[in-house]
């Protein structure tokens, strides 16, 4: 009668136990990285060797439904796409600097501006008019350089966020590692453990791509920028991921673990965006500055070689700074040197000399060019991440499949459990009256 009174008190804390697990897979249904628990369970054998004879139940453990396969590719698909939108950040960024300061509409301005002075070059509405065109000309140049330099300095803003974020990520990490190899296996606490472990690989591929080991008892061991690159955690030690610029102006991206400096070389995540933005915003503020040089040394030149309403030679229109910016120098309307030496002031034969440097120089289509080649860049950009995106869904639909909590599925298991909860209450129950009849006999 004990044996009933046991295995009656078996089944109720093991049930117990699988109705707690089924109610946090339901209260969890819709948390960020849970992972669906099942709690094992298991006979309790006794007897001799040639029988057993069945002694209650037990819990054996709780097991997370967890694939690390799937979940891998859901972390190389992140870092894939993750690249691809920190790119498409910095080329949008680029767009917008090209495009929002008009810079083409007002070189057409000042070349027009020229045009309109050459039909009377004696009148000082039309040389006002071009010191005003000039000035417009030289505040969009500055304004499309300083808008590269502030997406630039932005860029180093985010790189610096996200080195500091992927440190924490490792130092949480390592303080998880430390956690699994205290905790029962198979309890409950362990798999709280995993799944925080899981968050924090899943948030780590976002901003670089991950190769992740694990050992028996779920520790990890993380390396950045693929197998071969250098760890970000080992046991319960964790590297700091520290960012800065070349003398040349790239960015890098070293770690430091025991006082040894490494680079680290990301292939995928935001860093990797970001090397591929800065690149790119370096490029094209080259590009940007090189026709701003072409523009004011050109500009001048063909002034230079004409006269000015005085008669006196021709001053330059601009000067440009060593960091790109671009002034205009002129500001006397009358000291624009629109005659050729020696043709009086009604002539405006030196304007043609302006105009054959817009014709050579082609500065409107050389900015309309560097428009449009990040343009295109950036559409193509968005494709591949789009497809890179349904790619990720793929995978995180997959995985999501096994580890995912099915509310159908657990509402089942939530009434299983509970009549096999309230089958074990009635068999102590049962042991219980039959207690009670034996002890009423005298």
């Amino acid at each position: 009668m004990s044996d009933l009174l046991s295995i009656g008190a078996s089944g109720v804390r093991a049930y117990q136990s699988a109705l707690t697990t089924t109610s946090d897979n339901i209260a969890n249904a819709g948390t960020t990285g849970y992972v669906r628990r099942t709690t094992s369970l298991a006979e309790v054998g006794v007897g001799s060797s040639r029988q057993i004879t069945g002694s209650g139940v037990t819990v054996t453990g709780v097991a997370r439904s967890a694939d690390i396969f799937r979940s891998q590719e859901v972390r190389q698909s992140t870092s894939d796409v993750s690249r691809s939108d920190g790119g498409i950040v910095w080329m949008t960024r680029i767009e917008d600097a090209l495009t929002s300061r008009a810079l083409t509409d007002r070189m057409t301005a000042f070349f027009n501006s020229g045009t309109a002075l050459s039909a009377d070059p004696s009148a000082d509405a039309p040389r006002r008019s071009m010191l005003e065109a000039a000035e417009s000309v030289a505040q969009s140049f500055s304004g499309t350089i300083g808008a590269l330099d502030e997406t630039a300095a932005n860029l180093d803003l985010n790189a610096e966020n996200s080195v500091r974020k992927l440190s924490n990520n490792a130092a949480v990490l390592a303080r998880i590692n430390d956690g699994l190899s205290r905790v029962s296996k198979g309890s409950a606490g362990e798999a709280q453990l995993l799944d925080q472990r899981d968050r924090m690989l899943d948030e780590m591929s976002e901003m670089t791509d991950v190769d992740v080991k694990f050992d028996t008892t779920g520790r990890v061991t993380v390396r950045a920028g693929g197998a071969d690159g250098p760890l970000l955690v080992h046991g319960i030690e964790a590297s700091t991921v520290r960012f800065e610029r070349d003398e040349d102006g790239a960015p890098v991206f070293t770690t430091m673990r025991g006082g040894t400096e490494t680079i680290l070389l990301p292939r995928g995540g935001s860093l990797a965006g970001m090397v591929d933005g800065a690149k790119r915003i370096s490029d094209m503020r080259k590009e940007v500055v090189a026709v701003a040089s072409d523009f004011v040394l050109d500009v001048n030149g063909a002034f230079a070689a004409g006269e000015d309403l005085n008669g006196d030679a021709g001053a330059a229109m601009f000067a440009m700074e060593p960091t790109g910016r671009v002034t205009r120098t002129l500001g006397d309307p009358a000291k624009i040197a629109a005659a050729t030496p020696g043709e009086g002031a009604r002539d405006s034969g030196n304007l043609s000399k302006l105009f054959d440097a817009r014709r050579n120089g082609l500065f409107e289509q050389r900015v309309v060019a560097l428009q449009s080649s990040n343009g295109s860049a950036l559409n193509a950009r968005k494709t591949i991440a789009e497809a890179q995106g349904a790619i990720r869904d793929s995978a995180v639909d997959a995985r999501d499949s096994a580890a995912g909590v099915n509310l159908d599925q657990e509402a089942v298991n939530l009434m299983r459990f509970q009549q096999a909860y309230q089958a074990s209450s009635r068999v102590i129950q049962v042991a219980r009256e039959t207690f009670d009849t034996l002890f009423a006999i005298r």
